[in-house]
């Protein structure tokens, strides 16, 4: 079980992963008491299953994408009165038996934002996704002013009263860019909890070229919007 008793829940946003979700949100339940599901309007059964499974799920009617999931489940935290959120990926990709690593951590720093760090076992991370992730952490974290060496990891702790109050536009794997973007600007400072990530042999949803354009383009919106440099507490 987990070493704090701090109030958190998990949030676990879901598109078509009617075969995985139910195997990821057992696996959750060793580790927290609150299993949330954001269904992002799938067309499979990926609400039922994890319905079944035993999770609360909270279903959009339309995809919307996975910043929009992220803040439907941030608001119900909100809602619910908890101190933190942890996120992670439906596909089996997070071992949530780094759930009690992710509170040991807060506790010991008090730092509001925790990223993954699958960096430090990058031989094990399929060269197109470690290429790009290199690549995208490098720049972002030049662009945010804080080192962030796994910043399309989907697996983190938030403190509520930090979280942006507005849902990222960006599309994809820049969603997750986006939502830090917007909290190092805020003045949250960020640390890292080292990971190990479970590949199986599901095809790369990282599709380099694309994803390489939106993340560009999520910075130049971004830039636009909000030319001032960061500030950090």
């Amino acid at each position: 079980m987990t070493p704090s008793t701090t109030s958190f829940c998990v949030l676990v946003p879901a598109y078509q992963e009617e075969a995985r979700v139910a195997s990821t949100v057992k696996r959750l339940q060793a580790y927290a008491s609150n299993v949330v599901v954001i269904d992002d309007g799938s067309s499979d059964r990926t609400a039922e299953v994890a319905r079944e499974a035993g999770a609360l799920v909270l279903r959009h009617e339309q995809n919307r994408g996975k910043g929009v999931a992220l803040q439907t489940g941030f608001d119900h935290a909100r809602e619910q009165g908890h101190e933190l959120v942890i996120t992670l990926d439906a596909d089996g990709q997070h071992d949530p038996a780094a759930i009690p690593e992710f509170l040991r951590t807060y506790e010991k720093t008090g730092l509001p934002v925790l990223i993954g760090n699958r960096m430090g076992d990058r031989v094990k991370m399929p060269f197109v996704r470690r290429c790009t992730n290199m690549f995208m952490s490098w720049l972002l974290s030049r662009e945010i002013g804080q080192r962030v060496p796994d910043t399309q990891c989907g697996y983190r702790l938030y403190r509520c009263d930090v979280i942006p109050a507005l849902s990222s536009e960006a599309p994809g794997y820049a969603a997750e860019s986006e939502i830090l973007f917007h909290l190092a600007r805020g003045g949250a400072k960020i640390g890292e909890v080292p990971l190990t990530a479970i590949y199986n042999d599901e095809e790369s949803e990282i599709h380099p070229v694309r994803d390489t354009i939106r993340f560009f383009g999520m910075l130049r919106r971004l830039n636009r919007t909000d030319p001032g440099s960061s500030s950090q507490k």
